[in-house]
């Protein structure tokens, strides 16, 4: 799958609106992610924040989730990630974010099922800055389905 800067650029507006919909009362780091297939689809995700810290959910977690409801976890071709602190409404933040390692191991299992590398393009919040990288480079050596048999 191959994203043209125009592309990215609708990807970033869609992720920034959809950042606003995150639960992030403790952390304030608002988060959204898209987990794109080959033939079109998006399935959405942002952060959901708990009291209890440790049950909170990631933008990307819940992405993977609503993928997997929609029967579209083993066609991702990309995820798309956006997060930074809002401020009016508006995400802020120059640095890209990219996944924690709970939901680079996640988007493992849906690369390991396609048998293929899954881009990632991570934004910083005020969309400036896009990294583009993959799951391969995120995390080499990767434990998968693989290793069980």
């Amino acid at each position: 799958m191959q994203i043209d800067d125009a592309r990215a650029g609708e990807i970033g507006a869609e992720l920034a609106a959809l950042a606003r919909n995150s639960y992030a009362p403790y952390s304030r780091f608002h988060v959204a992610a898209l987990a794109l297939t080959e033939d079109g689809q998006a399935f959405p995700g942002v952060n959901m924040e708990n009291a209890s810290y440790g049950l909170s959910l990631c933008a990307e977690t819940n992405a993977l989730a609503a993928a997997t409801t929609g029967g579209g976890l083993g066609r991702i071709a990309a995820i798309a990630i956006i997060g930074g602190r809002m401020e009016d409404g508006e995400l802020v933040g120059d640095a890209p974010v990219l996944p924690c390692g709970r939901c680079r191991q996640l988007i493992n299992e849906s690369a390991s099922l396609q048998g293929r590398d899954i881009q990632i393009l991570a934004y910083s919040g005020s969309r400036r800055h896009v990294e583009r990288t993959s799951i391969n480079e995120l995390l080499p050596h990767a434990f998968g389905p693989g290793d069980l048999e």
